[in-house]
């Protein structure tokens, strides 16, 4: 099994050989897990560890599940975990057959290293949705970097914008559209179904505003912030 992410190793082979249903990508390192609902039972699902610390879970509860890219806590509330909110202990990993929960294994590094390099007043910017002027489905955009930002901010101030326009994979309007039980969760990190709070709701910073667009949203910003 290859152990080099990339140009870095994120975890040592002592690290991982314990640890059950490990994958080592270009750029993060995958393994089993799991959350456990004592009325439903064990819901597995596969993690995907980042060097930036992001987290991404797609479950496999079921045959016909299509969840993927969930943060652990959205994770932890799907599998119907009836004392959720506490992701670190919910969700746990096999490690020598056993299930260690995340915070008691390595797996959280990078996770935590971003947290503490992080600004905790910085806003974390939740996914929005864009509308299709053909087909009127909304179709989710990922918000999590300044490319993310300028891809979301060109496809909103397009007035014609539709499906096929979409930048992350090729859709049409055929596709489905995401499911409303799936929409409510758009990357809060201080709650998962939040509608809209001080966390994850940004009026305007560097990350989300060009100094190249002639937009007025962004002329002000600009007007009254160093540009980028």
């Amino acid at each position: 099994m290859e152990r080099e992410c990339g140009s870095k190793e994120l975890f040592s082979k002592e690290e991982l050989q314990e640890i059950s249903g490990v994958h080592v990508g270009d750029d993060y390192v995958e393994v089993m897990c799991g959350c456990t609902s004592h009325r439903y039972g064990d819901a597995i699902a596969r993690l995907k560890i980042f060097s930036d610390g992001e987290l991404q879970i797609t479950c496999q509860c079921t045959p016909a599940c299509l969840d993927d890219k969930l943060t652990p806590a959205a994770f932890e509330k799907h599998s119907e975990r009836e004392t959720s909110r506490n992701w670190r202990n919910n969700v746990w990993v096999f490690i020598e057959g056993d299930k260690v929960p995340l915070s008691k294994s390595v797996l959280l590094r990078y996770y935590n290293k971003a947290l503490k390099n992080s600004n905790v007043s910085k806003v974390i910017h939740r996914d929005e949705f864009v509308g299709c002027s053909k087909c009127g489905k909304e179709r989710r955009f990922r918000l999590r970097s300044r490319g993310e930002c300028r891809m979301h901010h060109d496809a909103i101030a397009e007035p014609n914008w539709k499906c096929c326009d979409y930048p992350f994979n090729k859709i049409t309007c055929e596709e489905e559209e995401e499911r409303g039980s799936r929409k409510v969760f758009r990357g809060c990190t201080r709650s998962p179904s939040c509608k809209g709070c001080t966390s994850c709701v940004c009026f305007g910073c560097k990350l989300c505003r060009f100094s190249d667009c002639n937009c007025q949203t962004c002329l002000d910003f600009t007007t009254n912030a160093q540009p980028i």
